[in-house]
């Protein structure tokens, strides 16, 4: 199976999925960079897996939907371009030859799942988590609480290390220069930022990420380390739990330009 970001808007990744005949898509918020795709490889697409139910992610289904008679799928409880096949935390989806459990990861959303490839056939394990967990940071909660964002990164973190991830958005150089305020001393950070701006000066993308990496440098995935929790405190005093640790570091990247 072979992944490509598909570069939508500004910052978004449509993430294309094929395997030299047949495709999948994931969050596809404009139809014309995956019909471009699509000529271009010579593929035909099956269907498209859907996150949440932000424009910029779902704005394209209707049309291909309606150009290639594609599957749907999507988080049950969610406003999505209907008719979705409703699925939910546990549910197993098969695409491409492989199962894909659907993870339950509320947050940005009040229903955003995300799906993680249980057969990677010795191939990386993939999750594509939408606008929950990004490289170096996670997703504002625009409609979760501050503890369903700390309990779906949790969740996510606890992954296998060597499983990529695909997140939504070219964030990862912006995140980067608030974790290291946040972690100023922290080694890999600073390796990995330097990584980070030469593939971008290059031109290339920075995803995917690892797990192992984002437990490594995401301040939001390692907001329970002594140092993390020291420089959050700095900031807000009264932040004791884990949950208001998290919380008010979510606030203050908010703010961070």
């Amino acid at each position: 199976m072979t992944v490509e970001p598909l570069p939508a808007f500004r910052d978004n990744y449509i993430w294309l999925l094929h395997d030299g005949c047949d495709a999948w898509v994931v969050d596809p918020g404009d139809d014309g960079p995956v019909r471009q795709a699509l000529q271009r490889r010579g593929l035909r697409l099956q269907g498209i897996m859907l996150t949440h139910h932000h424009a910029d992610h779902v704005g394209g289904v209707a049309a291909l939907r309606t150009a290639f008679g594609c599957r749907v799928v999507g988080p049950a409880g969610e406003a999505l371009p209907e008719p979705v096949e409703s699925v939910g935390d546990g549910d197993v989806i098969t695409a491409l030859g492989r199962r894909w459990r659907v993870l339950g990861v509320p947050g940005h959303t009040a229903g955003h799942i995300a799906y993680v490839d249980e057969t990677p056939n010795g191939d990386p394990r993939r999750l594509f988590c939408g606008d929950t967990l990004f490289s170096g940071g996670c997703g504002r909660l625009f409609e979760g609480t501050p503890a369903q964002m700390l309990a779906s990164l949790d969740r996510l973190a606890a992954l296998p290390a060597d499983t990529l991830v695909h997140s939504a958005h070219e964030y990862t150089l912006s995140n980067l220069r608030f974790a290291r305020v946040v972690e100023p001393d922290n080694p890999d950070l600073l390796a990995y930022h330097s990584g980070c701006e030469a593939r971008r000066a290059a031109g290339d993308p920075t995803l995917p990420s690892t797990i192992a990496t984002e437990r490594r440098v995401n301040p939001f995935l390692r907001c329970r380390e002594p140092g993390v929790r020291r420089a959050v405190q700095r900031q807000d005093p009264s932040a004791s739990t884990d949950v208001e640790v998290f919380a008010a570091l979510r606030r203050w990247k908010d703010g961070f330009r």
